[in-house]
């Protein structure tokens, strides 16, 4: 994935450092469970943390760390506010890009970089009595892909996720099954599906899973020029599809919404999308809205 550095420069200009003035530190673990691909986790646990608190899971863009993503995005300010955790895994793959492509990652307890994320779910659990029932997960670009992959093959784990200009989930598939494989044609916006056939992308990810899928949120930049704004009605088409709602009639459309130039799609309870105009690649992190959808203020 080494073209798509570049492309990226963006998003690491965005990420100025926020960690000034945290109650506590990032620490790492680095025997949490099982991690078949030797996926890197960070954690941040403010000092004083609620009874049973939240969890979020922040996952990092391609060329960035668990530790940047970290000093990048407000997550630990809120954390110090309002009593949850953050995890941040870190990318184990050249170009620290996340693996989206590969059929152990897309398949529910077959492996790859999302089976080591999930194990980090479950060492927060386990560790800090992190409330099984408000567990979050959100990422920018590449993490934002992976964000979207975890909604589906792990639905049973997480309440809800932000995606911050990502692509459908599966869309970077690879034919070989090669592992943190570019995928140009889903990058482009060129891989288009109806929202049935995304929607059984998703349920293939998880055969005979009967039970709720994360509310999702989806982001994206109307001239991103690393995952092009096509692939933003792709994303929806998606999530539509898994919940039953029209991807062409969203029940309510809110201009200016959460910021001037952006307007929400709201589909129905468990679906919105956020078109960013004028807004590149990636749509930067929004914080206490995304606290908002989480349900955590």
């Amino acid at each position: 994935m080494a073209r798509f550095t570049a492309a990226l420069s963006a998003a690491l200009l965005a990420c100025a450092p926020l960690v000034s003035g945290l109650t506590s530190t990032l620490e790492q673990v680095n025997d949490f469970g099982d991690n078949p691909t030797g996926v890197g986790m960070y954690y941040y646990l403010p000092t004083t943390v609620t009874d049973s608190p939240a969890l979020i899971v922040a996952i990092h863009y391609c060329t960035g760390t668990g530790t940047a993503y970290f000093e990048g995005t407000p997550y630990a300010q809120l954390a110090d506010q309002y009593g949850f955790v953050v995890v941040y895994p870190s990318s184990p793959n050249e170009g620290t890009c996340w693996d989206v492509s590969s059929f152990e990652t897309l398949t529910h307890g077959a492996g790859g970089d999302s089976y080591g994320i999930v194990s980090m779910v479950d060492y927060a659990k386990a560790q800090w009595g992190v409330d099984s029932e408000r567990i979050f997960v959100t990422g920018s670009s590449s993490g934002a892909m992976m964000t979207n992959v975890l909604a589906a093959a792990y639905p049973d784990v997480f309440a809800a996720g932000i995606v911050y200009s990502g692509v459908a989930a599966g869309c970077f598939m690879s034919a070989t099954g090669g592992v943190d494989a570019w995928n140009s044609t889903c990058s482009t916006g060129e891989s288009t599906a109806t929202q049935e056939q995304w929607a059984n992308v998703v349920f293939d990810m998880y055969p005979g899973y009967n039970g709720t899928y994360p509310r999702m949120q989806e982001y994206h930049g109307t001239i991103d020029d690393a995952l092009l704004y096509p692939n933003f009605a792709e994303e929806v088409k998606q999530w539509a599809g898994v919940f039953g709602y029209d991807a062409d009639a969203p029940a309510e459309t809110l201009t200016d919404t959460p910021l001037a130039n952006y307007t929400k799609f709201v589909y129905g309870d468990n679906l919105q999308g956020i078109s960013a105009e004028g807004v590149g690649h990636t749509v930067p992190v929004q914080g206490e809205e995304d606290l908002k959808w989480f349900g955590i203020i």
